[in-house]
Order: C-alpha cells, then structure tokens, then sequence
C-alpha cells in the first residue's frame, strides 16, 4: 500500500500546530531548514500549497487546513498506540486536561459521584495545550478563543461574589483593605473583575481599594481555601465553591455578583466526537450540581 512521505507529514503537523518552523524544528529536534524542506516535500507530493508565506510567519491555507485535523488525528492514535504498547495499559482510558482551579473545585465533586464512566488519564496543566501530541480526548478551560478549530461544549459561566468564613461574616462590609483577598489570574487572563470592580457595581461609597494591601494569591481555588481558613473576605467563584458553601467552611456575605467575561468550555476534535466514553463524561459534566 503506497504511503504519503510520513517524515514530511510528521513536519507539516508540527509546523501548523506550532504556528512555526522553528517552534516544529525545536519539537523535533531538527532546523528549521529541515522543517521548509519536508513541507516542500509534502506539497510537490500533493500538488498543494499548505502555507501562506509571510516573512518569518506561516499560515495554513485552505489546502493546509482541510487536511491538519485529520494528519493531527492520525498522529495523536500512533502516539496512543505506542503508549498503550509500551505501558500495556487498556485503551480504554479517557485522557481529560483541565485548568487547576476547575479541577480542585468543580471537576472533582463530580468525577467522585460518577457511576459507570470510563477510567480516565486526568492532567493538571495550563492553556495552551497539544492535542495531538498529548493524546487529549478533552480538555476543560475557561474561554473558547484558544481552539477556534475544535468542537466547544460550553459548560457554565461563573460569577464571583463576597465570600468568607463565618468568623468574618459579621464584620462584612466594615472590613479594612488588608482583610481584602485577591486572586491574581495571571497575565493570559483579562477579563475577570477584581474587588474594584465588585465596589464600584455594589457598593459605591466605599473607596477602592488601596494597591498593595491584602493578600493576593495565584489560584481562585486556593483563595478560597485562604478564604475558609478565616485569613480574609474573598471575591470568590460561586461555582468553583459550591462545596465549601454547602458545607458552611464559607458563606455568601452578599447575594450581588459579578459575572466573569467568559464560559468555561468543553474542547474535543471533531474525530473524538463519536467516542461514546467522552459522550458519557460530557453528559456528566453537564449535569447541573
């Protein structure tokens, strides 16, 4: 059976997952001289153009993009087919990657009731992700603006409101700026509102607050569970703390919320969409709780 230059295949994918030459040339361990070539290759085998060519920046071109998902596709099953010959582990195993803080507090409450779902690979990492490389059947994120090409489930959009331990409660709203926990999102992250916003909204006598003051912590999660352990008021994801409301390690000091500027989503392939085990999970993390 005749078989397209699958060196030159293996380029072109990591070249148009990477958006690069020299990202794919660094994955693969080889130049980016390298790289041009085996696309070249690749094109004169096709008949097709795959890349626009602007300067040092590359763009697929209709060719190139109708024939990325399914190489991307076919790489991501040899990678799985080896891993599962190398571990002997069974195929039947759901690979999930998902944001930190949505792992800890509103993806693990459902897995630990789930009945009858598949086994899964869980990994904890940030945005940007490799399907391909990784072998990710899904992936959980906030936004959907980072995989314009795969298929988006949205899930929830969550919104932060005054939350703290019930010690703190009867202090609130007469709380000084250094009893004030921030969540800091990181530089990738722009559209969630702070406290300033939240008192501008709801409560706009009072003064904003004052830059520097009060605990900021990397992680809404983990300002929540400072937050729990009586150590402050924080402006806190009502989703993401459900648990702890419920079992009153926090309470809502205010029923006015916030909004965050995005949905959390749901991203697969289009070639994961028939698998019936990812099926199952999505029904599951769509089930309000």
């Amino acid at each position: 059976m005749p078989l397209p230059p699958l060196n030159a295949l293996r380029a072109f994918e990591s070249a148009a997952r990477n958006g690069g030459y020299v990202a794919a040339a660094r994955e693969l361990g080889v130049t980016p001289a390298a790289i041009s070539q085996q696309v070249r290759h690749l094109e004169a085998h096709l008949g097709r153009r795959l890349f626009q060519r602007h300067n040092n920046r590359i763009t697929l071109t209709d060719a190139g993009q109708a024939i990325f998902a399914d190489t991307a596709r076919v790489f991501a099953d040899l990678i799985r087919i080896d891993a599962q010959a190398r571990e002997g582990r069974s195929p039947a195993r759901l690979v999930i990657s998902c944001l930190p803080s949505l792992a800890d507090g509103w993806l693990m409450p459902r897995l630990a009731i789930a009945e009858g779902a598949a086994r899964i690979d869980l990994r904890i990492e940030s945005d940007p992700v490799a399907f391909a490389r990784d072998s990710i059947d899904l992936r959980l994120c906030y936004g959907a603006g980072l995989y314009p090409d795969l298929v988006q489930v949205p899930l929830f959009r969550d919104a932060v409101l005054p939350m703290a331990a019930p010690g703190l409660a009867a202090r609130w709203p007469e709380v000084p700026d250094s009893a004030l926990i921030h969540t800091d999102w990181g530089p990738g992250f722009a559209s969630h509102p702070a406290w300033r916003d939240w008192f501008a909204a709801h409560l706009p006598d009072r003064a904003p607050p004052i830059r520097g003051t009060g605990h900021r912590i990397g992680g809404s999660f983990l300002a929540l569970r400072l937050a729990a352990g009586g150590q402050g008021v924080v402006l806190g994801q009502r989703a993401l703390a459900a648990p702890m409301l419920a079992r009153g390690e926090l309470v809502a000091l205010s029923p006015l919320a916030l909004p965050l500027g995005h949905e959390y989503v749901a991203v697969h392939s289009p070639a994961r969409a028939r698998n019936p085990d990812l099926q199952r999970m999505l029904e599951l993390l769509a089930t309000p709780g």
